[in-house]
């Protein structure tokens, strides 16, 4: 990314992945099993065709994501996390976390409760299936 607000860590964090898109897109991969751009079009929070092509070009170029050609439709391409994105998880799972505990709107899910249980062990359990996937 070339333009920088500040030399601070979280603004220079919240440069590359700062906007809600970025990390919603994330979270479908990271979380939910999403790997193609219609997958990611079809998400609950009905992203715009021009933003999700904007955003998918900003992770790949932070190498946050990896864009491959599919194995099996040679017209379509799939995105997977890189060990960068990777690195994203407990940052995601924080997030998630904080926004059950404020938001009754938000209620917790099979993942959300494993969260408040054991918050450690399930970001390790995560890192460990996302890691595998990492080329």
């Amino acid at each position: 990314m070339d333009k920088h607000r500040s030399d601070c860590p979280i603004s220079c964090s919240l440069d590359v992945f700062g906007d809600k898109w970025s990390l919603l897109i994330i979270r479908d991969i990271m979380l939910r099993g999403k790997m193609s751009y219609s997958e990611f079009l079809n998400s609950e929070e009905r992203i715009a065709s021009n933003i999700l092509v904007n955003r998918l070009g900003i992770l790949e170029s932070e190498k946050i994501l990896l864009k491959e050609v599919s194995p099996l439709n040679k017209s379509k391409f799939i995105y997977s996390l890189t060990k960068k994105g990777v690195d994203l998880l407990p940052i995601v799972i924080e997030i998630m976390d904080w926004g059950a505990k404020y938001n009754a709107n938000c209620p917790r899910k099979e993942l959300g409760k494993k969260i408040k249980k054991d918050k450690a062990g399930a970001i390790q359990e995560l890192t460990k299936v996302l890691k595998a996937k990492v080329k």
